[in-house]
């Protein structure tokens, strides 16, 4: 679509990082490697960020065959955009300065809004900005061995409705240098449950420094949701994660909206959504250098794809265990490839279960002030992703 003359531009400044469109892909587990990002970069046209999966900074400096394979980038991808989780200010300092110094990365983001149980009952992820001091120690150890690589960080609004941390949190960011804050308008005991609550986000906005970015993430479903939470928000960009599943097309539909606020999104037929399918497990292959490996990783993403299209039980149940892109391709013939884009593929899509209780270190609630829990052998996770 030819961009329309008059309509208003975004841009957002991250450090020396200029993101245009202001749209930037969640990192998420076992989702977002580099052949799902670079669906997602050809659709935009290459404008935006695109963010790694969860890097583990102990797996990082101890070098985990596994970390290391997951933090390759595709020649292509400019910025290339690193997500680091960890507890040990001291690690992830080390981790901070390996990805500097070795040119790993243009960017490094922090994880402090995970809510699965295996990284919260650790004191990470989204349990651990309730420890103010450790949560400004790892602010100030990234910020100060990043060799200049802009720094941001991404949370939650808080463990449950009685422990809310986002504004103490962003308070704390802004005054290490973090470069940009994003806030998924969740707690961590919502999980991925209800609804998200975009008036936080705009008290965040409000909170913190006019200078530092702030991002709003949760239940983007579509390029007109982003556009509208920026409008209601004042938020300066937007991270989008479960809405692009199986539909890494969304973000030509967020470039489009940004660029013209009248564009139309995207209504590939089945046809087009099976070649995206296809392309997605052979790039997948060709990444983990298997091709029966690469369609096994793909499986997971079949139900997303075909979400709203008339595809009987049967065939789903044959495409979700095809053991080649060529066996893949041949059961996505068999379909009505010439259904038009269906209108249950819009809405919600990936988790929607909420939790009642977060899984937490014994006594973590006890003193924000006190860390000596975490900071332990075992305090990290061994390795990275999924």
């Amino acid at each position: 679509m030819t961009q329309s003359s008059h309509a208003p531009r975004h841009t957002l400044q991250i450090g020396p990082l200029t993101v245009d469109p202001p749209v930037v892909l969640a990192p998420m587990a076992g989702i977002t490697n580099a052949p799902f990002r670079t669906l997602c970069r050809e659709f935009a046209g290459g404008r935006g960020l695109f963010v790694s999966e969860m890097i583990t900074t102990r797996a990082l400096v101890e070098r985990n065959d596994k970390t290391m394979r997951l933090i390759r980038f595709d020649a292509a991808e400019k910025p290339r955009s690193i997500q680091l989780y960890g507890v040990d200010p001291g690690v992830v300092g080390r981790a901070a300065r390996m990805v500097a110094e070795e040119d790993l990365a243009d960017h490094i983001d922090l994880n402090f809004g995970c809510p699965v149980p295996k990284v919260t009952r650790r004191g990470g992820g989204s349990a651990l900005p309730y420890k103010r001091p450790l949560l400004q120690a790892i602010l100030r150890a990234a910020v100060r061995n990043a060799g200049g690589l802009p720094v941001t960080m991404k949370m939650r609004k808080g463990i449950d409705d009685d422990h809310l941390t986002y504004l103490d949190a962003g308070r704390i960011a802004a005054e290490e240098g973090v470069s940009a804050v994003a806030l998924h308008g969740r707690t961590a005991a919502q999980h991925y449950g209800g609804n998200a609550d975009w008036s936080a986000i705009a008290r965040l906005r409000e909170a913190v420094p006019a200078d530092i970015p702030v991002l709003g993430n949760g239940d983007i479903w579509s390029a007109e949701d982003a556009v509208r939470m920026v409008r209601e928000t004042g938020c300066d960009g937007v991270v989008v994660g479960r809405g692009c599943l199986g539909r890494p097309w969304l973000f030509a539909d967020l470039v489009a909206a940004f660029d013209d606020p009248g564009a139309g999104p995207a209504r590939p037929t089945l046809r087009e959504v099976a070649d995206v399918m296809v392309r997605h497990a052979r790039l997948l292959g060709e990444w983990l250098a298997d091709e029966e490996r690469g369609v096994i990783d793909f499986r997971k993403h079949v139900a997303w794809y075909l979400k709203g299209f008339a595809v009987g039980s049967a065939q789903r149940r044959r495409l979700a265990v095809a053991a080649s892109p060529a066996e893949l391709r041949e059961l996505l013939d068999e379909l009505d490839l010439d259904q038009p884009w269906p209108s249950g593929a819009e809405g919600p899509r990936g988790r929607t279960s909420g939790r009642n209780r977060v899984a937490l270190p014994d006594g973590w609630l006890d003193d924000p002030c006190d860390a000596s829990a975490v900071v332990g052998a075992d305090a990290e996770l061994a390795t990275s992703g999924g």
